[in-house]
């Protein structure tokens, strides 16, 4: 009769996997919101800034005197 030896099960050691999926949790809020205020928010000024300054009958111009090779 071949005898296969059960792992025991861990007694010591589990309230710390629990603190770490609330320390990952935490650090994964934490790099979303700095990506949110770094990153989408400064695009977002941008985007507003060249909308803002936008001028289509210029574009229109220079589109016209071929100054874009890839805009026709």
């Amino acid at each position: 009769m071949a005898s296969s030896s059960l792992t025991k099960p861990q007694r010591c050691g589990l309230l710390s996997h629990h603190f770490h999926i609330v320390r990952a949790f935490i650090v994964s809020l934490g790099d979303a919101t700095f990506y949110m205020f770094a990153v989408a928010e400064s695009r977002k000024k941008a985007y507003a800034y060249f909308y803002r300054n936008y001028d289509s009958i210029k574009d229109e111009e220079m589109r016209k005197a071929s100054m874009f090779q890839s805009a026709k």
